[in-house]
């Protein structure tokens, strides 16, 4: 089988948008990206990203797709969690410090960051609209990390998602609990809890 088919199939299975490691990983030399871009048959999008002329850019697999340390959070895991009715304005992601994350701020990405130690909780594996895979913190590290910021988070936003949390039917309040001792807002968390419960 030659290489263009395989990489035909490869394309095809990523439901058109491709990354050069991808390509890598599958024994592709790279050059066949840049005889498929000549070709018209994908558009380089950006550094190590191609996506066929008739397939969506799937904006947030792309960011993280180039950024793999950053896990969506706060606003934006609001929306992918259906915590909020409001489409973020922009993305929001959280990095460990340390990260230079000077070229996500530059493409106007808001930035949060927490101690390594943390970074890892409560990461669960979303989809974008598009089916992708992304990283995002879960519901229970989700409401903790806007009650913890929570002086720049909209009022409203923040008392929505808190009250759409506890009425689903998936909350996990003990979990909601040990996350926010350990992210240092239990006390804060709890009086939410015990006035919207």
């Amino acid at each position: 089988m030659s290489y263009q088919v395989v990489l035909e199939k490869l394309i095809e299975d990523k439901d058109g948008l491709i990354l050069t490691k991808e390509v890598v990983e599958a024994g592709i030399p790279r050059q066949y990206l840049n005889i498929f871009v000549r070709e018209n048959k994908l558009e380089r999008i950006a550094h190590g990203v191609y996506l066929t002329p008739d397939s969506f850019d799937d904006e947030m697999y792309r960011l993280q797709a180039k950024n793999q340390r950053a896990i969506f959070s706060h606003e934006t895991a609001l929306y992918l969690h259906d915590l909020t009715d409001r489409d973020p304005f922009e993305w929001s992601v959280t990095v460990p410090y340390g990260y230079n994350a000077t070229h996500l701020r530059d493409e106007r990405v808001k930035v949060y960051t927490v101690k390594k130690g943390l970074y890892q909780l409560g990461v669960a594996e979303l989809e974008t609209v598009y089916g992708r895979p992304i990283k995002a913190y879960n519901k229970e590290r989700t409401i903790c990390d806007i009650i913890r910021n929570r002086n720049s988070i909209d009022v409203a936003i923040l008392n929505e998602a808190i009250k759409r949390y506890l009425n689903g039917k998936d909350k996990n309040i003990p979990l909601l609990l040990r996350y926010a001792e350990k992210l240092g807002v239990l006390n804060i968390t709890r009086q939410y809890v015990e006035i919207l419960l």
